[in-house]
């Protein structure tokens, strides 16, 4: 997924709300695929991996922590709200 100055835009908005409920977010890129790779492609400004924190993804002893799903639960109704 290219990181234009869109999607580096939509990161601070969400990094910015996230701050707001004490909640830091970090910018990373990993080798792979996602849907996102087509969204950024046509021009849309598209995050990946706003989801819980965990480890083991797409394995056999994938894992969430489930502390995790209200926090970012909260960071996603407020990016929707914010856009």
């Amino acid at each position: 997924m290219e990181r234009t100055p869109e999607v580096a835009a939509l990161f601070e908005r969400a990094r910015s709300l996230g701050r707001s409920i004490g909640l830091e977010i970090g910018e990373g890129s990993t080798g792979g695929g996602s849907d996102g790779n087509f969204t950024t492609a046509i021009g849309l400004p598209t995050l990946d991996g706003l989801g819980c924190r965990g480890s083991g993804a797409h394995a056999d002893h994938e894992q969430i922590e489930l502390d995790s799903l209200p926090e970012r639960a909260a960071l996603l109704a407020m990016l929707l709200m914010d856009l």
